[in-house]
């Protein structure tokens, strides 16, 4: 029958038999419908719950809530293309396919990156283990002693191998390491100086982002021989200076003359420096170093494309108190037992704010914690035996590249030679690529060879029989079958005879790695448990949830994570030819237009490694943009009180005069003070900073108007993107008016957070913006008229980007809509069920918040004497880490869900802390005294409910079990309250002796 007669008989179908083919269709396409759809798993609430929490709010549907909250004015104009969500397994089929467009060569190339070998047993039980990468930065001790030790161990190893007294908990990355350490020269001497050189022979990322750095402080960056520079042309205004400890040739020099000739001229000394290669060389605190810092990468993270990697850094004793980033201290508990703390918190950016000289307000915890449990697996004899096999192995490859007829240029070296080739370097970039090796690209007539752990007998011999090749290649025809007319060297003959070429002045003599720590767990079966022992103390999402406000502790599902270690990602080099990358450019590109779908903007840079250091870039190619247009006089930044410590952080790193705005008693912006300021410095008004939804978690309806101010007074509008997750699917940023916004991929597009750590923060630009976006000096990521680099690679922590691409992926744009709507669900419900009997300090004109909201607890003071902080430690014995304290509002507790928690787990968090207000009740009416009552004395580990005596007002019931169901399952923390005041004036940061662990 032909088709055309359908026509006339549909039309004449019975409604019943129409309704009767419908659903045939329907079952047959329920047929091919995929069962492993991923939203439903992501999104914590059932359907039945969603319609149920609803109800409570008075609403019929999620669409009736977010219509209501979101004001109609930023409604989305134009709907996401993502697509249909991805069933979980074509996702990760999908992804198989682009990994594989990767090409996994043996990369020499180093310049701060070495392949290396995980552990197994790290692994599978750090790297891959949700209880270690779903952790939250460990502001609360009590609950996170495990990840404290463990970064004690890492700060520990830092200090014994660098030589210097105090190391902290890591940076983001060398290249921004040294950035961090040229600023705190310029700190130092009260930006009095602004002169700091830096040797030639550092790698050119970290001279690059030094650059970008200063810029914004007016330093003046100079690079040259640290041999012929001259101190004296510079009159006392050098306060730093800064060399390549090997350096990037491979040179092992003596500095402790220019070090001392530093000294002499008031300047401070940094070094960038090799955990490895300091196992066998003179620590650079042994020669006078003030500063020393790197990649920890080589103790057991893989390359990943450029990260994410632990920088560490370490300084002598006098600077500990400059130094930047998070600082792991040993204090006391509040029953004299050790403890670890975050030290000298008061140094964070969110205190000195536009006075700081950093932005830094994360780490790479996670990959620290990696580093040291490399060194705790090892411990001393493997790390020298590791170092000495890659040093004499290096030998080995510079005495049989010789005999090839090729040039070793540095005579001295730990892991890595430049050699002069005997004909045109591409010949032998050819041959090496073709045997499947990479090589570093120098010039026509050197190339550059780092060794690592990896590289085995066969591996060497690889690497002569390439440098044979290249020794004839007039006599030989790539791709023959003819047998080589030049004898390659046998590396045995070659080894037998080998000499180090460490200068003997410059051969390490001390001792490291000498804390029990590192002697104790070399057997898997002792690190197994030992790495288990302090994930038990430690409370992550595989716990129970974390609701802090503005961080978004959200799913990171599992087959988010698989394709993170995949060696297809994970054994890439940054700085490989872009034809071995090309998976990675595929999905950059994928990622970069679902980024752009869902925030509306033209242009999405990967580069920035933070969400601050995507603020950072992003007023940085403001600053560029107007530069351009010949408006470079333009450098106020207006920022809202309620804004991040980081904002006026990062305003000021670009340069830029910071004018403070004021807020309403509502949380709101004040547009009367904001069109004011405006309107006073219209010839100079350069941006806006604005958290949307604010920082006190409502949607303001008066945003779009904010952005028109600014943008009528000539400025730009940054967006801070750190609460996102109340608008994808329902608003843009780009839309409602801003310019440019940095996209925090460990909140919002669930990249773990990792214990502090790693995260990404993007920037996505409009079109005006897009060609100032940073370039990158080895690997071109940007136009002529990008600015400079701000991380060392040049798309940051590459290799968790699939993390945050197999999420948009799966969710598609339905799913991505629906998890924001259940977002608002969850907050609102939450403060529904807790407005009766705690304080909401601010809503909207509909009574709702955003996706977070905020307990005032300031009350509590008067009558019964209990702060957020008692609130906060009284919730660890209910098994909940604490919402976040005292943020944006002192003595107040901030509330975020997120999407990914259930009913259940909602309603077991509002039951604790209505439990919780009970017992505040209870001291308010007298029944329990304002001192040493179950809040005051919060938390109660195990080790306080079984002591012999009990003289507390309240029983141990109470105390260990408030509720019931904590009979069942119950996290416990392992220290009493943790004394800060004890921590920062007994300044320890490195292991404590055995006796306080057998304690």
């Amino acid at each position: 029958m032909q088709a055309s007669a359908f026509k006339p008989l549909s039309l004449s179908l019975s409604a019943r038999f129409q309704s009767t083919l419908a659903d045939k269709s329907k079952a047959t396409a329920s047929v091919f419908a995929a069962l492993d759809t991923f939203p439903r798993r992501h999104i914590g609430p059932s359907d039945a719950d969603i319609e149920a929490m609803c109800k409570t709010l008075g609403f019929d549907s999620l669409d009736a809530l977010s219509d209501k909250a979101v004001p109609s004015s930023i409604h989305i104009k134009n709907r996401t293309r993502l697509g249909p969500a991805m069933p979980e397994t074509e996702v990760l089929e999908r992804l198989r396919y682009i990994a594989s467009q990767n090409k996994v060569l043996k990369s020499y190339i180093g310049m701060g990156y070495a392949s290396a070998i995980t552990p197994p047993v790290i692994l599978r039980n750090i790297m891959e283990n949700p209880a270690w990468y779903t952790q939250y930065t460990p502001y609360q001790p009590e609950i996170a002693q495990g990840r404290l030790e463990s970064l004690i161990n890492y700060q520990t190893m830092v200090q014994e191998i660098t030589g210097l007294s105090m190391a902290n908990a890591s940076l983001l990355d060398e290249g921004t390491a040294a950035g961090e350490a040229m600023l705190m020269c310029f700190s130092n001497f009260n930006r009095k100086k602004n002169i700091f050189f830096v040797d030639e022979r550092t790698y050119p990322q970290t001279i690059a982002v030094l650059k970008t750095r200063a810029e914004g402080f007016g330093i003046q960056v100079i690079v040259g021989d640290y041999e012929t520079f001259d101190f004296e042309q510079y009159k006392d205004q050098v306060m730093g200076v800064l060399f390549q400890y090997p350096n990037s040739e491979g040179s092992i020099l003596d500095y402790e003359s220019f070090t001392q000739k530093a000294h002499e001229h008031g300047a401070l000394v940094t070094v960038a420096t090799d955990l490895l290669a300091c196992a066998l060389l003179k620590p650079p605190g042994e020669f006078g170093a003030d500063i020393a810092f790197g990649n920890s990468q080589r103790f057991g993270v893989p390359l990943g494309y450029g990260g994410p990697h632990a920088a560490f850094f370490a300084v002598k004793d006098e600077h500990k108190r400059k130094m930047p980033g998070r600082l792991i201290g040993v204090s006391k508990d509040a029953n004299g037992k050790t403890a670890y703390r975050l030290a000298l918190q008061t140094r964070e950016q969110h205190i000195r704010r536009e006075k700081a000289t950093s932005n830094i307000c994360t780490a790479q915890a996670l990959l620290a914690n990696m580093a040291a449990m490399y060194a705790v697996y090892h411990g001393p004899q493997g790390i020298k035996d590791i170092a000495n096999r890659v040093h004499n192995l290096t030998a080995v490859l510079a005495a049989g590249v010789e005999k090839l007829g090729h040039t070793v240029v540095n005579k001295t070296f730990f892991d890595t030679l430049t050699i002069k080739t005997a004909v045109e370097a591409s010949v032998l970039h050819a041959a090496s690529v073709e045997a499947g090796i990479n090589l570093r690209r120098i010039d026509d007539s050197h190339v550059g060879i780092t060794l690592d752990e990896t590289v085995s007998k066969s591996d060497i011999e690889a690497l002569l029989n390439v440098f044979a090749r290249g020794s004839f290649t007039d006599q030989y025809k790539f791709g023959s079958t003819k047998p080589y007319s030049i004898a390659v060297p046998a590396v045995e003959e070659l080894a037998s005879s080998i000499v180090s070429p460490v200068p003997e002045a410059l051969v390490r003599s001390s001792e490291f790695l000498t804390h029990q720590v590192f002697n104790m767990y070399h057997s898997e079966t002792e690190m197994l448990r030992y790495i288990a022992a302090l994930q038990h103390k430690d409370l992550s999402l595989a716990d129970a949830m974390i609701p802090l406000g503005s961080c978004t502790m959200k799913l990171n599902a599992t087959t988010e994570m698989i394709p993170v270690t995949w060696p297809e990602f994970g054994s890439i080099h940054p700085f490989v030819p872009l034809d071995q990358a090309k998976g990675y450019d595929i999905m950059h590109k994928e990622l970069e237009y679902a980024l752009s779908e869902a925030t509306g903007f033209d242009n999405i840079c990967l580069q920035p490694n933070s969400g601050a250091q995507g603020e950072y870039t992003g007023l940085r190619t403001i600053k560029a943009y107007l530069e351009s247009i010949g408006q470079g006089q333009r450098n106020v930044c207006l920022i809202p009180v309620s804004a991040h410590g980081t904002n006026p952080a990062s305003a000021a790193m670009c340069g830029m005069k910071v004018v403070i705005v004021k807020c309403e008693e509502n949380g709101n912006l004040d547009l009367v003070d904001l069109q004011a300021k405006a309107e006073q410095y219209k010839d100079t008004l350069a941006a806006t900073m604005i958290t949307y939804p604010s920082t006190y978690g409502v949607f303001e309806d008066t945003v779009s108007q904010a952005c028109k101010i600014i943008h009528e007074h000539g400025g730009q509008v940054y967006m801070d993107g750190a609460n996102l997750n109340a608008q994808m699917g329902l608003c843009k940023p780009a839309e409602i008016g801003a310019d440019v916004c940095h996209l925090n991929l460990h909140k919002t597009f669930c990249i773990p957070h990792g214990g502090g750590g790693p995260g990404m923060g993007p920037i996505g630009v409009k079109t005006h913006l897009a060609k100032f976006l940073p370039n990158h000096p080895v690997v071109p990521t940007s136009g002529p008229d990008g600015i400079g680099p701000v991380s060392a690679a040049p798309w940051g922590s590459a290799s968790i980007l699939p993390i945050s691409w197999a999420y948009l992926k799966m969710m598609g744009d339905d799913g991505l809509r629906k998890a924001t709507q259940v977002a608002l669900l969850s907050a609102n419900y939450m403060l529904k069920r807790l407005s009766g009997e705690y304080e909401i300090l601010f809503t909207d004109s509909n009574g709702l918040c955003a996706h977070e909201f905020i307990l005032d607890t300031r009350v509590f003071g008067a009558t019964s004497k209990v702060e957020a902080i008692d609130i906060a430690k009284r919730l660890h014995d209910y098994g909940f880490h604490s919402p976040t304290m005292s943020f944006p509002v002192p003595n107040t507790l901030m509330i975020e869900p997120t999407e990914s928690e259930s009913k259940a787990e909602l309603d077991r968090f509002c039951d604790a802390m209505l439990k919780i207000r009970a017992e505040i009740r209870a001291i308010e009416e007298g029944k329990q005294p304002k001192e040493g009552n179950v809040l005051k004395r919060a938390p109660h580990p195990i080790d306080v409910l079984t002591q012999d005596t009990w003289d507390r007002p309240y029983t141990r019931q109470e105390a260990a079990y408030p509720m019931a169901v904590l009979r069942k399952r119950k996290f416990w923390p392992t220290v009493s309250r943790v004394d800060d005041t004890y921590g920062d004036r007994n300044l320890i940061c490195s292991c404590p002796p055995i006796e306080d662990y057998e304690e």
